[in-house]
């Protein structure tokens, strides 16, 4: 058993990736702008920043500044809303409240935004502390938003869990020094992700067992 789980939070707590580049698929075809499907889905895991840069790359300054408009308008109404869970969201962290097991979030999102869709999904208060890019100098896949998050919760990082849905996650995770789990939500991983080591399974059930498998063990 772990003495912490530290949660990322779009695509592993909230229903969010798909509304992200689903709304960036229909900003770009509103201005007509051209860009595969695909390539939507290399963004996911990074920070707006390095997202915004990527697109300027690809499309220059002007397009990606209205395209990120529109798309981050409409994202936000959805956001502000609620987003829904992930499947076995609740039920994983009622567990890990009923075992007394402190919980934290490291998410790519900045601050106060994360807090704000955390609160309006209901999940807010699951949470001993919530650590997001603004409050780091690098984000994933540097490791310093896990190390913060360990901190915050005053465990080491060997002893924390990290759950992950991107690769992205996932190495900064490790980095850290902590054992990772990954759900994969839109991007599955490829050989390069799977030859970290680290276990990959379908869903946050399957995460609940593997702890409830951990309880039972450390209690015989």
């Amino acid at each position: 058993m772990p003495d912490a789980v530290i949660f990322d939070m779009d695509g592993l707590l909230l229903e969010s990736e798909r509304a992200i580049v689903e709304t960036q698929r229909q900003a770009a075809a509103a201005l007509q702008v051209a860009i595969e499907p695909a390539w939507w889905l290399g963004m996911v895991g990074y920070t707006d920043a390095m997202c915004r840069e990527r697109l300027v790359a690809l499309v220059g300054k002007v397009t990606a500044d209205a395209l990120l408009a529109r798309s981050q308008a409409a994202y936000l109404a959805i956001a502000e809303a609620g987003l829904p869970h992930r499947p076995g969201v609740v039920a994983l962290l009622d567990w890990l409240r009923a075992a007394q097991v402190p919980c934290a979030v490291a998410t790519s999102t900045g601050h106060p935004l994360a807090e704000r869709k955390l609160a309006a999904a209901g999940l807010l208060d699951y949470f001993d502390t919530v650590c997001t890019s603004s409050d780091v100098a690098q984000p994933k896949p540097a490791p310093d938003i896990y190390r913060l998050a360990a901190r915050r919760l005053g465990v080491p990082p060997a002893r924390c869990l990290a759950l992950e849905d991107s690769p992205t996650g996932v190495r900064a995770a490790l980095a850290a020094g902590m054992t990772a789990i990954q759900v994969p939500d839109l991007v599955d991983p490829d050989a390069g992700v799977r030859a970290l080591g680290h276990r990959i399974v379908a869903s946050l059930a399957d995460v609940q067992a593997l702890l409830e498998a951990a309880a039972s063990g450390a209690h015989r």
